[in-house]
């Protein structure tokens, strides 16, 4: 399976899509399409944390002042659940791997995993 949760609005998931090879992905965009509660238990499935699939860089993040709560890993499903912004992005599914975020790192090893 490969498939891809983005955002469209965002520069850093559109320069991503456009460096990676996106054959055979299934394509997800999470503002029109939210994710799905059995999307994020499938995610969780492979990274093992809601806090890593979690944007603590959203704004929301800040105006809510969760940095300064004591969140519980249901916290940070319940959030992504409500919110499609507190997902971190893009989230590339590459069969039984998961690439959360827009690190250097994160990036090439999903290129790497594609060659």
């Amino acid at each position: 399976m490969k498939k891809v949760y983005f955002l469209q609005t965002c520069d850093t998931c559109r320069r991503i899509l456009k460096e990676v090879n996106l054959d055979g992905f299934e394509k997800q965009e999470i503002k029109s399409n939210p994710v799905t509660f059995s999307q994020l238990e499938e995610m969780y499935s492979f990274s093992k944390s809601y806090e890593a699939l979690f944007n603590k860089r959203a704004r929301l993040y800040k105006e809510k002042d969760l940095k300064n709560q004591n969140l519980t890993e249901d916290d940070y499903k319940q959030h992504i659940l409500d919110e499609y912004t507190f997902l971190k992005r893009p989230v590339f599914i590459v069969n039984d791997e998961i690439f959360i975020g827009n690190s250097k790192k994160t990036v090439e090893s999903l290129k790497q995993k594609l060659l």
